[in-house]
């Protein structure tokens, strides 16, 4: 903010877009095993599971696909992550203003303002964060050797054809009440 309360888009950007992009680079090989793990076919009787937990999902995902099988669909949440962390931080100062008695963000706000100044922010990030994240985990569950898609265009592209934009948009209701 500059000394006379104002908000710079630019600098939020900036901000927003850096840590962002450090907690996609650090927290994408955790993602994409606990995507793998929550899409893991249920165990039969008699059978072994694809994977024992977290650590054998790891190993075996770096055996079979190498490293970078961990970094999997990351494509879409570095590209919108710039954008949403903006967005976010522009909500959130407005959700602020928002919710102050006295419409001035500056204002110290009660708990529950500030979870409603948070909530309010969620909502203008999930318009973009919905689709990428409904990317990332269709490239994140596919096998090698058995991929229906090419990289995220190709999901973008078999999507909007499957279902408009409304199929890029599904699960929104459940990322917004996951709270962003």
């Amino acid at each position: 903010m500059s000394t006379d309360g104002s908000t710079n888009p630019f600098k939020y950007f900036l901000a927003g877009g850096f840590g962002g992009v450090c907690t996609v680079l650090v927290g994408h090989p955790l993602d994409t095993i606990k995507v793998r793990l929550q899409t893991m076919p249920p165990v039969q009787l008699g059978k072994i599971p694809i994977y024992n937990g977290a650590w054998d999902c790891a190993v075996k995902t770096v055996k079979k696909e190498g490293f970078f099988g961990l970094y999997k669909g990351m494509a879409a949440p570095i590209t919108g992550v710039a954008p949403i962390f903006a967005i976010s931080f522009l909500g959130f100062g407005l959700g602020k203003k928002v919710f102050s008695s006295t419409g001035d963000k500056k204002e110290n706000l009660t708990p529950s303002r500030l979870f409603c100044a948070g909530a309010f922010s969620g909502i203008f990030t999930a318009i973009i964060m919905v689709p990428g994240e409904r990317i990332k985990c269709i490239l994140q569950v596919q096998e090698i050797g058995n991929q229906k898609y090419d990289g995220p265009i190709s999901v973008i592209k078999n999507l909007y054809t499957e279902g408009g934009i409304r199929s890029l948009y599904k699960g929104t209701c459940a990322t917004l009440l996951r709270g962003n």
